[in-house]
């Protein structure tokens, strides 16, 4: 079985690509939402972050994100202490889902492939990638943020000229129709990809 990674920058539409790769039957992972359960679930995790970012990370057993957001995309090296804490924790978590699986192959979708410089750990990457206006405007309609923390938060990601030389695969998402189209001749290639040689 093949492991593939799909990323993309903020509003670039990874997760309506996901979506399309579930709706022919390739199992994924989203790493986002599965991280959000694992800080609330994982012992080892919240004492962690608790210890990182004070109690207050924790309102009533539950993760306050606007506290955690506010301290860390001010403050790159807070963020990256972050990441060291949740991202090997989602990894294992991970590594174990997919190993029940018996398909071709299986996608992890993640937001910071290329900027954590974690490639290697599949076989394939894709990129979903949409032009910054676009991105934007995307963003402030699904989350109600202001340009400003949108700008915020792309600084913490690779411009996309820097990733397409590093993805295998790249997928512009501008038009929905269009999106599918893409995503049915990618599978169909990565089909192909996974099948076993003899």
């Amino acid at each position: 079985m093949k492991i593939v990674g799909l990323t993309g920058g903020i509003g670039s539409g990874k997760s309506t690509v996901a979506q399309m790769f579930r709706e022919l039957e390739v199992p994924v992972y989203d790493s986002d939402e599965e991280a959000k359960t694992l800080m609330i679930s994982s012992k080892e995790v919240k004492e962690a972050i608790t210890a990182l970012l004070g109690k207050k990370a924790y309102r009533e057993g539950f993760l306050d994100r606007a506290y955690i957001a506010d301290k860390v995309f001010k403050d790159p090296e807070l963020l990256q202490q972050l990441n060291a804490i949740v991202h090997p924790a989602v990894r294992a978590h991970f590594l174990e889902w997919a190993q029940k699986k018996s398909v071709p192959y299986v996608i992890q979708e993640t937001a910071l492939i290329f900027e954590n410089g974690v490639q290697s750990n599949y076989d394939f990457t894709i990129l979903v990638t949409a032009p910054r206006e676009i991105r934007l405007r995307r963003v402030m309609e699904r989350d109600g943020a202001t340009e400003q923390q949108i700008l915020q938060r792309m600084e913490n990601q690779l411009e996309d000229e820097e990733k397409i030389n590093l993805a295998d695969f790249c997928i512009e998402n501008v038009e929905l129709e269009t999106t599918a189209q893409k995503v049915k001749q990618l599978h169909t290639k990565l089909l192909a990809l996974s099948a076993p040689k003899f």
